[in-house]
């Protein structure tokens, strides 16, 4: 079975409330079996246009990344995200 990937391009506008966000989502992020791989940190823009911040989490699959983002949990979380910040989320399946 493919794993399933999360990719996250985001804007932050308020840091401390976005720690927030990040302490919330990680018992949903535990539930589902997700794994960070990549979480922010220095990037290098090499073509198009994209956000400050990149985040990569991978799944064990589609539906448990699926099941992960729709789950009341991380809904919940991600109430917290909203409002002070702006992004772009995929969530694809990954290659065998």
């Amino acid at each position: 079975m493919a794993k399933a990937y999360w990719v996250a391009h985001v804007t932050v506008n308020d840091a401390q409330i976005y720690e927030a966000y990040k302490a919330a989502n990680a018992a949903p992020f535990r539930e589902f079996g997700a794994r960070f791989l990549v979480r922010g940190g220095p990037q290098e823009q090499c073509e198009g246009d994209t956000r400050p911040r990149t985040v990569v989490i991978e799944f064990p699959s589609i539906e448990a990344a699926h099941a992960c983002y729709n789950s009341d949990a991380y809904q919940a979380a991600k109430a917290l995200r909203d409002p002070v910040s702006t992004g772009d989320l995929v969530i694809v399946e990954g290659y065998e």
